[in-house]
């Protein structure tokens, strides 16, 4: 992978199955519209059906006829994230789960179970939904767990002094901790994977600054001085090759982490990357596994 991969270098995907949460739009869909072109079969799991099917239409506009269906989840909802458990149970296989949807800076608000909701739809919903799908992954044979995080896990510390942020809330520096928390639980996974002497790979990626849904809460004035360096910023499509690597590639780690090339990592093909020293934390890792085992009432078991 010495020049880097992007969606040209996908391989044959015929007969593997791929969960993608939040493929609805933005880097979900560019990967769902991939993916199901390489001949896999693709679950959108979002919560809207009316959007889901809206992208399921333009991905058979641009691909032809193709195997892409729609799976309700709500990641703010963990009776949502149980109920889409158990319907991907009934498949036969799952190669890939995808943990794709997310939250960027919105208002303060608490998701239905009462947890802050950029820690609770970023990170508590995927940590439950890859709990709960863990022995299905594990009878497919060279399964993953892709989850996406982000360059803003640089600025993001865990509070677990005030983890729904009840004392303060700045919705910058909770998005960063949600992003944080993905790494932290990536690589935690799979130390527990290899322990467990599990065959399932945990893998991490971020898409880079891409221009997508992602961002509509952000204030304008950010949104305006993104726009002013738009040329030096990945696209949706280009965003999303981090996490085809992570999901497709014969060369990926478990443990692994997969950003653009360029400068800083704002742009261009996927390749190996580094996170901070603050996500390779295993203390506050395992302390960060067993709370959202408290939290959700999940626990994967290994």
């Amino acid at each position: 992978m010495k020049r880097g991969f992007t969606e040209k270098d996908v391989p044959d995907q015929t007969g593997r199955t791929v969960v993608v949460t939040g493929a609805n739009t933005g880097l979900g869909f560019e990967t769902a519209r991939v993916l199901s072109a390489m001949g896999a079969r693709v679950l959108i799991a979002c919560r809207s059906q009316q959007k889901a099917e809206d992208a399921i239409a333009r991905i058979e506009e641009l691909n032809g006829p193709v195997d892409v269906s729609y799976v309700p989840l709500d990641l703010g909802d963990l009776a949502s994230v149980r109920r889409c458990a158990k319907k991907l149970q009934s498949e036969a296989r799952i190669d890939v789960l995808v943990n794709n949807a997310g939250l960027m800076v919105p208002p303060y608000e608490l998701t239905k179970d009462g947890f802050e909701s950029q820690f609770g739809v970023n990170h508590l919903g995927p940590f439950a939904l890859t709990g709960l799908l863990l022995d299905k992954l594990a009878d497919t044979p060279s399964s993953r767990v892709v989850n996406t995080s982000s360059v803003a896990h640089n600025v993001g510390k865990i509070a677990f002094e005030d983890i729904n942020a009840e004392r303060s809330y700045k919705a910058s520096q909770r998005y960063g901790m949600s992003k944080l928390a993905n790494l932290l639980f990536s690589y935690e996974l799979q130390r527990r994977l290899d322990a467990a002497e599990l065959p399932i790979l945990s893998v991490a990626c971020h898409p880079g600054i891409a221009s997508t849904e992602l961002s509509r809460y952000m204030p304008s004035i950010l949104n305006r001085a993104t726009a002013l360096v738009q040329p030096l910023l990945n696209t949706a499509a280009a965003g999303a090759w981090p996490t085809l690597c992570a999901a497709t590639s014969a060369d990926v780690e478990g443990g692994d982490y997969y950003g653009p090339a360029r400068r800083f990592e704002t742009a261009g093909p996927a390749v190996r990357v580094q996170s901070n020293r603050a996500s390779r934390d295993k203390r506050v890792a395992e302390r960060l596994w067993n709370l959202s085992i408290e939290m959700t009432g999940v626990d994967p078991g290994i």
